[in-house]
C-alpha cells in the first residue's frame, strides 16, 4: 500500500486505474479465448469516469433500472442489455431507446410490452429470464433461485407457445462463486430449458462469477463457454459487476476519537451503514492494511462510524500499535457494492471519489459531494 495518504481528504473512495485495467485484461482474455461477450452490470460498480478503461476491454453494460440503461448508452456507448423483475408503463419507451438487449422476467411482461416493440423504429432483442430453480447460493436474500424468488421463469411456467420474437434466454444464479458452480448450473438449465436452447441466437449467463479472484478457474469457465457456444450454436453473454472492480478500491477514513465502554471504541468518519453497506447486510467484513482478528495483535478496538444507528458497526480488529484521533485506515475491496449503495443517512456526507493513476502517480478528485447534495435527495 503505497498510496500518499496526504494528498486524500476522508472519507474517500480511491478506485485505482492500474488495478482495474488489470481485471479488465483478465476479462478481455476470456472473451478472445471463447469469443463470449462480457458486459458490465452497473448494479455493482457504475463509477462512469473509469468508463473509459472498461470500455476499451469490454462488450458493453447490463442494466437493471432505466437510469443505469441511460448510464449505459450515454457514458459506455456499446451494448446495452436490460433486465428487470417489471417495466414500468411510463418509462418504457425510454428503456427501449436506450437498450438494445431486453429481457423479461414473465410472459406476461413479455406479451403487454411485445406491441410496443413491435411498433417501435429500433430492431431490439428481446429475450425471456429463466429460473433452473437450482440453489449455488448459500445466503438466501442473494439467491435468486431460493424457493418463491420473484426472478426468472420456472419450467412449469415458461411459454413454450409465446416465442415468436424471443431470440434469448438469460439465467442468473450466481453470487461470488466460481465455475464449478456455473457448470453445476448449466446442467440444471439444460435438463429443464435445453429443448428451447437450439432455438435461440443468444444465451446471458447472468453475473456473480468471481473471474477476477485468484483462486478462479478461468480454463474451466473458458471450457463451459466454448462448450455450450459450439453445442447450440449460440452467442453466451456474461455480466459480471463484482469482478470488474474486485479488488480494485479502497475506503480510506479517519480515527475521530476513542471511546471505552467494555471495550476500546474507535469511532471513525465513515459509516457501516451508510457508506459500506454490505458490512451490515451481507454481513461482510472487510480487510484493514495492516490489522487482524481481534486478540491477534497487542491493540484491539471496536471500529464504529459516526451515524446515530447504535449498529454502526464496522467490527473488531487488532493493531501492533494503539490508535489516535487523526490516524487513517484503509479498508480493501471497496469499490463494487459500496458506492451504488450508500447513503446519506443522518446527513452524513458522502466520501470523495477519487482515482489514481499508477502510470504517472496522479490523484484525481472526480467527486466532492455537499450540503446541497443532500438537501436536493429531499424535495
Amino acid at each position: 500500500m503505497n498510496y500518499d495518504l496526504s494528498k486524500i481528504t476522508t472519507p474517500c473512495y480511491l478506485v485505482d486505474r492500474g488495478l482495474l485495467r488489470k481485471n479488465c485484461e483478465t476479462l478481455a482474455d476470456v472473451q478472445n479465448r471463447t469469443g463470449c461477450r462480457i458486459l458490465l452490470a452497473l448494479k455493482g460498480f457504475a463509477m462512469w469516469s473509469v468508463f473509459d478503461i472498461v470500455c476499451e476491454y469490454l462488450a458493453g453494460t447490463a442494466a437493471s433500472s432505466l437510469h443505469e440503461a441511460r448510464l449505459g448508452r450515454e457514458e459506455f456507448g456499446k451494448e446495452v442489455h436490460l433486465t428487470a423483475p417489471a417495466y414500468r408503463d411510463d418509462e418504457f419507451d425510454q428503456l427501449i431507446a436506450n437498450s438494445d438487449h431486453i429481457i423479461f422476467n414473465s410472459a406476461n411482461q413479455w406479451q403487454k410490452f411485445k406491441p410496443r416493440i413491435a411498433a417501435g423504429s429500433r430492431a431490439l432483442k428481446c429475450g425471456l429470464r429463466i429460473n433452473p430453480m437450482h440453489s449455488e447460493v448459500k445466503t438466501a436474500i442473494y439467491d435468486p433461485c431460493s424457493p418463491g424468488s420473484r426472478l426468472g421463469i420456472t419450467r412449469d411456467l415458461f411459454p413454450a407457445d409465446m416465442l415468436d420474437g424471443i431470440t434469448g434466454l438469460h439465467f442468473h444464479t450466481l453470487c461470488e462463486l466460481n465455475a464449478d458452480s456455473l457448470q453445476r448450473t448449466l446442467a440444471a438449465v439444460e435438463k429443464q430449458f435445453g429443448e428451447f436452447i437450439p432455438q435461440m441466437q443468444w444465451i446471458n449467463f447472468g453475473g456473480g462469477h468471481h473471474i477476477t479472484r485468484p483462486d478462479y478457474d478461468i480454463d474451466l469457465l473458458c471450457k463451459l463457454i466454448s462448450d455450450f457456444q459450439s453445442k447450440y450454436d449460440v452467442q453466451v453473454y456474461l455480466e459480471p459487476g463484482e469482478a470488474i472492480a474486485l479488488n480494485t478500491g479502497f475506503l480510506i477514513a479517519t480515527v475521530l476519537d476513542i471511546v471505552h465502554n467494555a471495550c476500546d471504541i474507535a469511532i471513525l468518519d465513515t459509516s457501516a451503514a451508510a457508506h459500506m453497506p454490505d458490512v451490515l447486510e451481507m454481513p461482510y467484513r472487510p480487510q484493514i492494511s495492516g490489522a487482524d482478528e481481534p486478540g491477534k495483535k497487542p491493540h484491539t478496538y471496536r471500529l464504529a462510524g459516526p451515524t446515530c444507528l447504535a449498529g454502526d458497526v464496522i467490527g473488531d480488529y487488532s493493531f501492533d500499535a494503539p490508535l489516535k484521533p487523526g490516524d487513517k485506515l484503509i479498508f480493501h475491496d471497496m469499490a463494487h457494492y459500496t458506492m451504488v449503495k450508500n447513503t446519506m443517512f443522518n446527513g452524513i456526507n458522502l466520501p470523495d471519489i477519487v482515482t489514481y493513476e499508477p502510470d504517472t502517480d496522479d490523484y484525481k478528485l472526480q467527486r466532492r459531494f455537499t450540503y446541497q447534495d443532500f438537501k436536493t435527495r429531499l424535495s
